[in-house]
């Protein structure tokens, strides 16, 4: 047995993931009543937030594989909440954009997603909110440098 190793309940990637549950059990109960799971309320983030992408840039936005994009893509689609167009400058690049559908859906979900935050922010602390995500954000420039 290694000693050196830390507990498992103390490893960083078990305490970013308790995190990321605890923080995702309060935004999930308006996600589930629109029928959307947490990776497809990022694609309609990414998407309202950027514009048309091709599934490239939108995998890369979202930080998901292209395979479990594509399902999701395939999803959306299928409801109407997001549309696929050919390129005008490459035919062969499908650009994925919202639907009037999925602007309306952003539209109703955004408030409640803007309450979970303030809730959080409340109970946690604005100052201590604002320093994670500094601390999170240079976490990742430090490692991926």
């Amino acid at each position: 047995m290694n000693d050196s190793l830390r507990s498992f309940d103390r490893s960083l990637p078990m305490s970013l993931l308790r995190a990321r549950e605890a923080v995702m059990k309060k935004f999930m109960p308006a996600l589930k009543a629109h029928n959307l799971s947490a990776q497809q309320w990022r694609v309609i983030r990414a998407l309202q937030a950027d514009g048309d992408m091709d599934i490239s840039e939108l995998a890369e936005a979202c930080y998901l594989l292209k395979p479990s994009l594509s399902r999701i893509i395939q999803n959306l689609e299928s409801r109407n909440i997001i549309s696929r167009s050919s390129s005008s400058s490459d035919q062969r690049r499908s650009l994925i954009s919202l639907t009037d559908v999925g602007h309306q859906l952003f539209v109703e979900i955004a408030p409640k997603s803007s309450e979970r935050y303030e809730f959080i922010s409340q109970r946690f602390g604005p100052g201590k909110l604002e320093l994670l995500y500094e601390l999170l954000d240079e976490l990742v420039e430090k490692i991926e440098d």
